[in-house]
């Protein structure tokens, strides 16, 4: 039995049906009522069903889901005679939608293969809904394939059933939220992969696409084009090139960091990512396009420099305003190629395709102020790759009616004047009424016979009619159809034409549209290299100029990159938290190099160490994406990859901690940062005892510092780490506050050197803790301190003791200072609880006490 892991969505009048465990599953998914219908071996027969045209909507939700959906259509004719004919059309899974209505604007469905061999691992991914299709292999890593799943974005993941371990499965499952499939092992078959992709490519060998020796690339590739033609039920016109890539061509950004940056989605519902905020790409492609660019940064400086310089061009003596309201009238051509290639376009997709063929020329016109000033190379072969599509706008125009129907079924998409026979047949079927008049006017002149009547019914189609008395006066060309009590009905060769056409003229008029709309979706297919590359560079173009637009509406700055390790940004601001915030937003400069590797930042909670570390990662990223920056000047040295450890977190469902977890990720940073990646690191060491997470901070500060020799940014508490200050490579940071009445004031800057304390009670009270709670906290605070500086004196004391006692020898005495009785009448008061006068006495009395004794 075919498709048993699927949905059968069977297609009965206007409705999907589905039946026995289909049904109850898709009852309960999509909350519609499970009914029953007929009976097999003697139970109710269980069935569910939805609108046929209202499917889309109930598929989206399936699919989100994970379900994959078999559609099962009519294919034969009504003929009276037999069951009506009917075949799976279409299989719809998470990985390979290509509809609108089944895919967000901005989402991409990506179909990715993992292929793993003797310590090798290939994968490809394949995205119908754009065209995109690409392969990487490389040495077997479970934490790079997390790396690389992560950029991937994979909606759907297939696997080789018999070569895919248990254990990597699982891992897979457990970084990677979306469904699991399991295909046939000759799917992957090494010796046939070649030969299926260079069929697919139309090529005669691989060696032009660099996949010569990279057997399991090939396979993971070869397997995808298995999966997507049976899902399909067709061939794959628009997939035409692959590309290979390398996972060192991009910054490595694991899921954790991912998540922690926010660049996509945001940590909490209510939040705001990267992405969300810059994203104002007036096309749908460009928008997926710059989610792309943010979540795999590039490593190659020239590239990056010409899409810097093109943003650069754009912004300099030229407005972009023009140049996006070209773009905002362009429609997903990405989407719509796709389903021409693969026979599934409707009517209104060509007009998308129609007005963006049409748009073209603006859209040069609108760059030529560019190409006016020093020119960008960038911006110029985007304008070459836009091609010339005036012939095909003018097909278009002539061929399909402004304002088409949704669905082809219902007629009327083919323009008058645009095809002569469906022209005729539409004004037999518009016009067959007044035919019918001219008709029997013409025949009661030429038979002489003033009653003469031409009807109509369904049983005997048209007719003449004249009464018996009449009859005998019928001209010899009548033929008799049907005998009444009081009248003879005839037929003549021009009315049994005219039948015949009227008749059939319904149909045939809508089965020549169909073949005459078929006929452009097979000459749009021939064109389907160009359009793609058409639809790539609007795509490029859009994101270009939403860097542009971003630039000059936030005040970002142009990046530069060198070849030495280090960081140096001025004026630093975290894009999104400015953004937000209604208060002026604080800036701060980062500095890294190779003979300053890490800042440890302390200060209060609230502070803006987070924030700070953050901003510094967003603008390393952005930079490596090819935008301008939120910083007055940011000069990068090579970043290969980026780690975080922020925040806390348990994974109850895995039996970890909020400690373990935070160990976890902190082993895996110190087991993979080389000495050019950026890590970020808050508050090692805080989910355990005291003494136990400061040496552990202590010791993951020496080990990145001294043997990783990485740039890292070290935020915590432990103000015994600012010691290490005076280690090679090592500067203290501390983000400002200041504290008034009691009150703490945050400054949110970042500066040279520790702070004095963490005020965290301060910060308690900002939160909202009842002040009774403040007060305890705060007796206890001072009982502690005290306690504190009690065994420090104690020790001081010990050290002092045992000083003179290895001096005796030479005869010296050493004194030791008992404490200021002014600095103990200070510790011992409760400043918050006493009033203005009982301050002022208190003063009073300290000065006294000061001037009959010595500090």
């Amino acid at each position: 039995m075919e498709h048993q892991h699927a949905l059968l969505f069977y297609r009965m009048g206007d409705f999907y049906e589905l039946f026995f465990e289909d049904a109850r599953k898709a009852a309960k998914l999509l909350g519609i009522t499970l009914t029953h219908r007929g009976k097999s071996n003697g139970e109710p027969i269980p069935m569910a069903g939805v609108p046929y045209h209202a499917a889309e909507g109930y598929l989206a939700r399936l699919v989100k889901a994970g379900q994959t959906v078999a559609i099962c259509e009519q294919v034969g004719e009504v003929t009276g005679k037999g069951p009506v004919e009917r075949k799976v059309v279409r299989i719809i899974t998470p990985g390979t939608i290509t509809d609108d209505a089944l895919l967000g604007s901005y989402q991409s469905s990506n179909l990715v293969s993992v292929c793993i061999h003797q310590n090798k691992i290939g994968l490809a991914l394949l995205d119908l809904s754009a065209g995109i299709f690409k392969v990487q292999e490389h040495a077997f890593q479970a934490e790079q394939l997390a790396i690389e799943l992560a950029r991937l974005m994979p909606s759907e993941i297939v696997v080789d059933e018999d070569l895919v371990d248990q254990n990597i499965l699982e891992q897979i499952k457990k970084q990677i939220e979306c469904p699991i499939t399991k295909r046939p092992n000759v799917d992957f078959n090494l010796n046939n992969a070649e030969k299926t992709l260079c069929d697919q490519l139309a090529v005669g060998t691989l060696a032009g696409f660099g996949l010569d020796h990279l057997p399991l690339a090939k396979a993971s590739a070869a397997a995808l084009i298995h999966y997507a033609k049976e899902t399909q039920k067709t061939a794959l016109p628009h997939i035409r090139s692959i590309q290979l890539e390398q996972s060192t061509d991009f910054i490595a950004l694991d899921p954790i960091t991912r998540r922690n940056l926010e660049i996509v989605d945001p940590l909490f519902e209510h939040g705001t990512s990267l992405f969300q905020l810059i994203n104002d790409c007036q096309t749908a492609m460009g928008g997926r396009l710059l989610s792309r660019t943010l979540m795999q940064p590039i490593r190659d400086t020239a590239i990056l420099d010409a899409r810097l310089d093109a943003i650069q061009h754009l912004l300099h003596g030229y407005h972009e305003t023009p140049l996006r309201l070209v773009l905002k009238e362009i429609g997903d051509i990405e989407r719509v190629l796709s389903r021409v290639a693969l026979g599934s376009a409707r009517p209104r997709d060509l007009v998308q395709l129609r007005q963006a063929c049409g748009q073209i020329p603006f859209l040069r016109h609108a760059l030529q102020p560019v190409f006016q000033q020093q020119k960008s190379a960038l911006l110029h072969d985007l304008d070459q790759q836009l091609g010339d599509f005036k012939a095909l706008h003018q097909l278009l125009n002539a061929s399909i009616v402004e304002n088409p129907p949704v669905l082809l079924r219902d007629g009327n998409v083919i323009a008058e004047g645009y095809d002569t026979e469906l022209d005729e047949l539409r004004q037999i079927r518009d016009h067959a009424g007044q035919f019918l008049i001219d008709l029997e006017i013409k025949e009661r002149d030429l038979s002489g016979i003033p009653t003469l009547k031409i009807g109509y019914n369904r049983v005997s189609g048209y007719y003449i009619e004249l009464t018996r008395a009449q009859a005998e006066q019928a001209p010899s060309h009548y033929i008799r159809r049907q005998t009444l009590k009081n009248a003879e009905r005839y037929i003549t060769p021009e009315l049994k034409s005219f039948e015949d056409k009227v008749l059939s003229s319904e149909s045939r008029a809508l089965a020549r549209e169909k073949l005459l709309f078929e006929q452009l979706l097979e000459t749009l297919r021939q064109n389907i290299a160009n359009l793609q590359m058409m639809s790539a560079a609007i795509a490029q173009i859009d994101v270009l100029s939403n860097f542009a637009h971003q630039a000059r509406l936030l005040n970002w700055n142009r990046p530069s990159f060198g070849p030495e390790t280090g960081i140096k940004i001025t004026a630093g601001r975290h894009p999104v938290v400015e953004a937000l915030n209604k208060s002026p937003y604080t800036p701060n400069d980062t500095f890294l190099d190779t003979q300053h590797r890490m800042a440890i930042i302390t200060g209060p909670n609230m502070g803006g160490k987070s924030t700070f570390m953050r901003q510094t990662a967003l603008i390393s990223l952005l930079a490596y994406c090819g935008s301008f920056v939120p910083a007055q000047s940011a000069k990068l040295g090579p970043i290969d990859r980026i780690f975080t450890r922020i925040g806390s977190a348990d994974d109850l469902s895995t039996g970890k901690s909020t400690f373990m977890v935070e160990m976890t990720e902190t082993s895996q940073i110190l087991h993979h940062a080389t000495h050019q990646s950026l890590v970020l690191m808050d508050e090692v060491g805080r989910g355990t005892s005291t003494y136990d997470g400061l040496s552990l901070a202590w010791a993951c500060v020496l080990d990145l510092t001294k043997r990783i020799k990485c740039l890292c940014l070290f935020a915590t508490h432990y103000f015994e780490l600012t010691e290490l200050g005076h280690e090679h490579g090592i500067d203290n940071y501390h983000v400002t506050a200041k504290e008034i009445n009691g009150n703490l004031i945050l400054l949110h800057k970042v500066q040279h050197g520790p702070a004095s304390q963490s005020h965290g009670l301060q910060v308690a009270k900002l939160a909202g803790i009842p002040a009774s709670v403040i007060k305890e906290a705060q007796k206890r605070l001072k009982i502690l301190e005290k306690q504190q500086l009690d065994h420090a004196q104690t020790a001081v004391q010990t050290d002092l003791f045992a000083a003179v006692e290895h001096t005796v020898a030479d005869e010296q005495m050493i004194e030791v200072k008992k404490p200021s009785p002014v600095l103990e009448h200070l510790q011992q008061l409760d400043v918050d609880s006493l009033t203005p006068r009982q301050a002022l006495e208190a003063l009073y009395h300290l000065k006294e006490q000061l001037d009959h004794s010595s500090l």
